[in-house]
């Protein structure tokens, strides 16, 4: 098979391109380059510069390289950012997607990795959070996560199209620290940046009902990430071989909750900073605890996670010390 990687060139995506050329399988990459990096891609990793949303860059992306299946990565996601421009992201999340599957349908191309976000939850108020728990999203990123994990269903059902939508929670780490993610816009980083200034990380809220006080997350290693994409990839290929066909919608999490004093801690250690968080008053829409049940990845896709915290943060820290020494790696 060969695969068309929307998004290639980004943190997650240069991971996917890696783990699935591990693999053996054939990749192309669309990317726009807007917060992509080409210099991400191995050598021999054929590049189309350009964005999903332009339907006949994508269509010849698709028949020129032998397209068989799509992962499809592109996306804005910062959820600030999206309370602030709405129409931006779902012009550029759900129209950007509408345009590709329509690119998908027309090159015959009947397979496809979505990836999506444990936003599409919101603030659910359980100890695990199953796919069959409500989705009630809370911000424009959630929202068009959520109408891109419908729109691909229903044109599943019109086209034939089979696809397994993977609902991504905390991402974190890199496979190697030219990898690492650039921007500073997730709690590590945010803490990166904190102590490189020479000022201690800092935490929003420390009175949730939690065991420490403040809010607890699943963090998963981008890599791992990246190993449930190629997973989710194989099991479409079972799917042709006469497995159960696709629509498929599976967490990707650790199943193991991580509060912020405890990460801030585990920053600590790989940074050599002793001095404690200071903390501040919770932000608007923090829910306390979001941990994903990682059942339905290992019973379905036979994936799951095997990297921990620890190497989660000396990996990051090791990408950010390479961006602060160089900018223009990475």
């Amino acid at each position: 098979m060969s695969w068309l990687i929307t998004g290639g060139a980004g943190y997650i995506g240069a991971h996917v391109v890696r783990a699935m050329l591990a693999a053996g399988e054939r990749v192309a990459v669309l990317d726009d380059l807007s917060t992509g990096v080409a210099e991400r891609l191995p050598a021999g990793v054929p590049l189309v510069r350009g964005s999903v949303a332009d339907g006949a860059v994508a269509e010849r992306a698709l028949r020129e390289h032998g397209v068989t299946g799509v992962v499809h990565l592109a996306a804005q996601k910062r959820v600030p950012e999206s309370v602030a421009r709405p129409t931006l992201y779902y012009r550029e999340n759900v129209g950007g997607l509408a345009t590709l599957l329509d690119a998908m349908v027309a090159a015959g191309v009947r397979r496809l990795v979505f990836s999506s976000s444990a936003a599409v939850y919101g603030s659910p108020d359980v100890p695990l959070v199953t796919e069959e728990t409500p989705c009630r999203p809370i911000n424009p990123y959630g929202e068009t996560k959520l109408a891109g994990e419908w729109l691909v269903r229903a044109v599943g059902r019109a086209h034939g199209v089979r696809s397994v939508c993977l609902r991504y929670f905390n991402v974190a780490g890199a496979a190697s620290p030219e990898l690492a993610d650039r921007g500073a816009a997730n709690v590590i980083p945010l803490f990166f940046e904190r102590i490189e200034a020479g000022l201690p990380p800092v935490i929003f809220g420390d009175d949730y009902p939690t065991p420490d006080g403040t809010c607890v997350r699943d963090y998963i290693h981008v890599a791992d990430l990246a190993d449930a994409h190629l997973a989710a990839a194989r099991e479409l290929a079972r799917a042709d071989a006469g497995a159960p066909a696709g629509d498929l919608t599976v967490n990707v999490g650790t199943g193991v909750g991580v509060s912020v004093r405890e990460l801030a801690a585990a920053v600590g250690a790989a940074t050599g900073w002793s001095s404690p968080p200071v903390v501040e008053g919770r932000r608007p829409g923090d829910p306390a605890r979001v941990v994903a049940s990682a059942a339905l990845a290992a019973e379905r896709l036979g994936f799951t996670a095997r990297r921990g915290l620890g190497e989660m943060v000396s990996s990051a820290w090791e990408g950010w010390l390479l961006r602060s020494a160089d900018p223009a790696a990475g």
